[in-house]
This record gives C-alpha cells, structure tokens and sequence, in this order.
C-alpha cells in the first residue's frame, strides 16, 4: 500500500497497546461472566472486526480507518487471551498444561504465519484474478471474518465446562476496586517479582525487533539490501516452511518440558530462540535467489523459536500460579507485551538507518539480553513434569 517500514514498523507496534494495558481489565473477566463465554464472544466480535476492515480498505481514508478497526479488534483480542488464558488454567491439571503448551504455543505462531502466509498468498492469488490489489485484500479480510464466525461456532459446541470455570461475585463497585487493588498487590508482592519483571520484558528483545523486520526483509528490493520475493514466495515460505518449523518445534518442546521440568530445559530454549537468529545474517549478506536454500533458513530459525518460546510461556504459567491466576498471567502477558512493543516501535527506524546485514548483526548482539534474564529467574525442580 505504498507505507515506508519505519510506519509499518511504528503502526503495527502501537496496535499491541491494548495487551499491554489489560491488566486494567482482566479483572472484570475475573468477575464476570466466565471464561469460556468471554472466549466465545471475543470470537464473534473479533469476526465484526474483521468484516469493518474489508469494508475500510477500498475507501481513500484507508489507513486511518483500518487502523481504528484493528485496534477496536486488538481490545477485543486481548480480551480474548484474558479469558483463554485463564480458560486454559482452570481446564487442565499441571502436567496437562506442560504437555499442551507446546502445542498450545505451536498453534499461536501458526495463527500468526497463517497470517503472514496463507492470508497473503491468497491476497496475491486474488489480486492477480481480480486485477485491484485493495478488493483483492477486502476479499481476503472477509475470508477471514468467516473463518472466526465459523470457529465461534465451533467452539461454541466443543469447549469444555470447567467446573471451576466460574465469576467472583463481589459487592457492588467498591468491592470491584478493591478485589482489583488486591490482585495488583499480590502480583508485585510474589518472590522475585524484579527479575520476573526483567525476563518477561527482555526475553524477546530481539524477536520483538526481528518480528517487525524479517518478513519486510523478504519483501524489499535487491536495491534496498532486500530478497525481493513475491507475495506467493513469501506466503509459502512462511505459511508452509514456517509451519512445519513451528509445528515440530512447539510439540517437541512441550513434551520435552513434561517429561524433565521447565528448569532442566530452560537453557536449551533459551539458546534454541537465540542463535538461529544468524540465518538471517547468512540472508542479507549472501542474499540468495534459490527458494529452497531461503526456505531451509527460515525453518531453522521458526523451528528453534517454538521449540525455545515453549519455556517463556510455561514460567508465565508458573508465576501465575496462587489466588488468581487468570489476572496474574494477564499482567504477565501486559509484560510480555509492552517487551514487543517498545523494541518493535523503533525497530523500523533502527533498520532504515543500518541497513538489513548490520541489522541482523545487532539482531544477533541483543541475544545476549536474553541470556541474561534467563539467569535470573528461579524455577522450581519439579513444575512441568508430568
């Protein structure tokens, strides 16, 4: 659409605002209603969302008008994951959840490729039939509010009932605020809050940035330091390539994780989503023609992140155990989400002014942050083993 990576960069980074705000509200998901309602009509919601934005992106105000959209969507997204969430807490026993969150973080990262890949190579598919780039993505924005309105109802009949799923009633506003003030205080007020703090924030400093960049990478031109490969190249690259990596590397590290504990694994991931963060040195300084040896590159470096991200969302899970785990692993999250934001939102400046190669080479410096913060956090010898 014609926007420089420095916007693209700044705009889509603004959009994790409301992640990193909702603990102001997870509270209220605590006390009412319940979290397999929440979820569903998060759902539903997200499918209107959707629908505004396919009927947005044809008009001259397009950008503004998406962005309103997507960020009414992002509120209710991370409403969304405040339910889910504790939905998936409350569901599962503690060697349940160890298993699973491999394959509960692979289904994640594939939501996020399916977007990045399959959604955009059947924009280009569509684009190319109907000869306008802005219908051809209106089209595929409706795709997508009908594939949420069909998960709504899906899940809508396949959710369990958690018995345990249910509101804490309080009495009347005051007793709102003061169950919020308590969840605040007793959040801060776990052991070791200050390097919890620092992990959650920093762990994926270099992802935050990478994130921004590395598809923009594949999509710039040669002149620009860039791979320049098509719509359909970069939407198999990351819808098919990338998948496989997510998928195989997200289940081995939730089985891994449930048979020895988050604590014996925890350096393993942490260098799994560190160092293959170099393919992406290898590409901008060789910058390769050959699909597959792009590819391969790629499968590498998705495979090591769902293997290593297994171990960051199994703390979040481990720090959020006590009295009200739902809102504890929601601020958790806000953490994680402001620690993708601020590096995100200026990733796009930091490119543009050292260029792709010395790019990645930082890249591949701030993985040191992530070593560092993994030395401090304490984790019991036993969670996560089944």
């Amino acid at each position: 659409m014609g926007i420089s990576n420095a916007d693209i960069a700044l705009y889509t980074s603004i959009l994790l605002i409301p992640w990193t705000i909702k603990p102001l509200w997870s509270p209220f998901v605590e006390m009412i209603s319940t979290r397999r309602k929440w979820t569903l009509y998060s759902q539903i919601a997200l499918a209107v969302c959707f629908t505004a934005v396919a009927f947005a992106i044809p008009t001259t105000l397009f950008l503004p008008f998406t962005l309103c959209a997507f960020m009414i969507g992002a509120f209710v997204s991370s409403t969304h994951d405040i339910a889910l969430d504790g939905f998936y807490i409350l569901g599962l026993p503690q060697d349940k959840q160890s298993f699973f969150s491999g394959i509960r973080n692979t289904f994640y990262r594939i939501a996020t490729v399916f977007s990045s890949g399959i959604l955009v190579m059947l924009a280009n598919k569509l684009s190319g039939s109907l000869g306008n780039n802005r219908l051809a993505w209106s089209a595929t924005f409706i795709t997508t509010a009908i594939i949420m309105a069909l998960l709504f109802i899906y899940h809508n009949k396949m959710l369990p009932h958690p018995a345990n799923d249910i509101c804490r009633k309080t009495e009347g506003v005051s007793g709102v605020f003061n169950n919020f003030g308590d969840i605040i205080k007793s959040y801060f007020h776990k052991p070791g809050i200050g390097a919890t703090i620092l992990f959650l924030l920093l762990f994926r400093f270099p992802e935050a940035q990478l994130g921004k960049i590395g598809k923009l990478f594949l999509m710039d031109s040669s002149e620009a330091g860039g791979l320049a490969l098509s719509l359909g190249d970069i939407g198999f690259i990351n819808g098919v390539v990338g998948i496989i990596g997510l998928i195989i590397g997200g289940i081995a590290g939730g089985i891994c994780i449930s048979r020895k504990g988050l604590k014996y694994w925890l350096w393993p991931m942490v260098i799994a989503i560190s160092l293959p963060d170099i393919v992406y040195v290898y590409l901008s300084t060789a910058l390769p023609q050959d699909i597959s040896i792009i590819s391969c590159c790629i499968f590498i470096e998705q495979l090591g992140y769902g293997f290593g991200f297994t171990a960051y969302t199994l703390y979040m899970i481990y720090f959020a155990q006590g009295k009200y785990p739902t809102a504890h692993f929601a601020i958790s999250t806000a953490f994680m989400s402001l620690g993708m934001m601020l590096p995100g939102m200026i990733s796009g400046k930091i490119q543009e002014y050292l260029g792709y190669e010395k790019f990645f080479i930082w890249i591949m410096l701030c993985t040191i942050i992530t070593f560092a913060v993994s030395a401090l956090i304490k984790i019991d010898n036993y969670f996560g083993k089944k």
